[in-house]
């Protein structure tokens, strides 16, 4: 496989909704000004939705699905954009993921999505740019939720390396850092799961940015890198191999899984 990049375009049933809205709305000689009016939208939030840059709403297809006598045809589409559980760039890692006999983790800023509680999950997605709708919030703070239950897999092996910055952030309220900080320390109770945290004093490999290394049972070796808008998975040997010697060059600076899980307890004693 080659590296694949998350400069994907959108669903294609956002563009194939958008586009019947505007096939329909000329048909009934029904302009862009009147529907916009009409449903309470912008013009410019009207044309993106029709040129499927933006999800079209329900509010929108029913009512440019009356105002164009589309008979529930328009309507009908809505079955088609249920929410996303998971960003487009990450479908592919989302697979990998799950089928992964090793995974190596490792964060900078935040915590492991596989490790992250309820709270911490929504309170990141609450705070995407651009705003997600609470459909899709819910949808993929239940996704992420979900995936966790690989951990449970006790024939599989899960090393992470945490940046010192994520488990000292409150995300939210101290209580709910408390609690994910304690389901750390509850998860790495596992022998198959390591945890452990990176020190933040000095220049190091890690500040680069987070990777993520996937091992499968064929023992291919894949990585994975995301942004803020794109994601990347990598099977190029060169590259892998950069981001293996990388990880090896933050292991060394990691504290043991030992005095790490006292680290994240005496932080958890503080709160």
């Amino acid at each position: 496989m080659n590296a694949s990049s998350s400069a994907t375009p959108p669903p294609m049933a956002w563009q194939y909704c958008g586009d019947q809205i505007k096939l329909w709305r000329a048909r009934a000689g029904v302009t862009r000004e009147q529907l916009a009016t009409e449903a309470g939208y912008s013009y410019e939030s009207l044309r993106s939705m029709e040129a499927g840059r933006r999800k079209p709403s329900l509010h929108l297809l029913q009512v440019a699905d009356e105002l164009c006598e589309a008979k529930g045809i328009l309507v009908a589409g809505a079955q088609f954009l249920k929410p996303e559980k998971y960003p487009h760039f990450a479908e592919d890692y989302m697979r990998y993921e799950a089928e992964a006999v090793v995974i190596h983790w490792f964060e900078t800023l935040l915590i492991p999505g596989l490790l992250q509680t309820e709270e911490t999950a929504r309170a990141l997605l609450s705070a995407n740019w651009p705003p997600l709708d609470d459909e899709t919030i819910e949808e993929r703070v239940a996704a992420r939720l979900a995936r966790q239950t690989v951990l449970k897999t006790q024939t599989k092996s899960f090393n992470f390396l945490i940046g010192e910055a994520a488990v000292r952030n409150p995300l939210r309220t101290s209580e709910a850092h408390k609690c994910q900080l304690l389901h750390l320390l509850a998860v790495d109770e596992a022998r198959h799961i390591v945890i452990q945290v990176v020190p933040s004093a000095g220049a190091h490999a890690g500040l680069n940015g987070p990777f993520i290394l996937l091992d499968s049972a064929e023992h291919q070796r894949l990585a994975y890198e995301e942004g803020q808008a794109m994601g990347l998975l990598h099977s190029a040997p060169e590259k892998v191999a950069l981001l293996s010697q990388r990880h090896a060059m933050i292991l060394q600076r990691a504290l043991s899984p030992e005095a790490s899980a006292e680290f994240i307890a005496k932080l958890a004693e503080e709160l």
